[in-house]
């Protein structure tokens, strides 16, 4: 997904179930009610533009940020496809956010031309985790009757290690809870879902478990003693890997009493 931060693209990334569609449309349909329809539809339907984007607003340069450039991924194209025609230089991006039950529901429409108009549209469902913020009550608890926690709220980018800065409160209360137990000992235990190969998976829960670990210590004072850290990878699912939501419950961090 984009945004615009200090008047250039920035992006922010986003987990979910992906539904492309790309087509042609008739040269009878100019660009710009190709574009305008689908803006006045998601407004009609109750979705919030996140973000609107074409030549005046982003330059001539567009899809090589959007699409060829640092900007693939998820909206990866081939450039044969999606370069616009630079004699008009039209195109346009739009993005748009609805919460609909439990999920969150992210629209992407990219519009552009090669040799017809080229349109784009990728549908992204996030599932709502079920728990909410985990609380010093609530590891005192699990950990005391079960030996262990599951930790939901301890967010990464997809394939990465690094901790997203919206995981502070959540470690500031698991280093609430292990600086009261400075008596006892206790694992980290990184778990993911089923996506990528088993041995990256592996790997990745590890690098995850560490960072958790590097974070406890460096930023709260977490005694490094106190910890030992495991990847579990894709080996211990609490749920089925065949839907989102059972994915979603499989990447955990846990806490785990030796």
């Amino acid at each position: 997904m984009l945004s615009l931060k200090d008047n250039k693209l920035d992006k922010y990334e986003i987990d979910g179930k992906v539904t492309r569609i790309q087509y042609e449309s008739q040269k009878e349909h100019s660009f710009f009610e190709i574009y305008k329809s689908y803006e006045t539809a998601l407004k009609n339907a109750g979705f919030k533009i996140l973000l609107t984007l074409d030549k005046t607003n982003c330059g001539a340069n567009l899809s090589e940020q959007l699409y060829i450039g640092e900007f693939n991924g998820l909206n990866a194209l081939s450039g044969d496809n999606v370069k616009p025609d630079y004699r008009d230089g039209q195109f346009a991006y739009l993005s748009a956010k609805k919460k609909i039950d439990d999920k969150d529901i992210y629209i992407v429409v990219y519009v552009t031309y090669f040799k017809e108009p080229l349109i784009t549209f990728d549908a992204i469902e996030v599932q709502s985790m079920d728990k909410g913020l985990v609380s010093v009550k609530d590891l005192e608890t699990n950990i005391t009757q079960n030996g262990h926690i599951a930790i939901y709220d301890i967010h990464f980018d997809i394939g990465k290690s690094a901790i997203k800065p919206e995981s502070a409160k959540t470690l500031k209360n698991i280093a609430q809870y292990l600086n009261a137990q400075t008596n006892k000992k206790f694992i980290i235990v990184g778990h993911t879902d089923n996506t990528g190969g088993f041995e990256a998976n592996l790997k990745l829960s590890k690098d995850r478990a560490d960072a958790v670990k590097n974070e406890l210590v460096s930023k709260y004072s977490v005694k490094s003693e106190q910890l030992k850290t495991f990847g579990d990878g894709q080996t211990a699912p609490v749920a089925t890997n065949s839907t989102d939501k059972g994915k979603a419950k499989n990447r955990r961090v846990e806490i785990v009493e030796q």
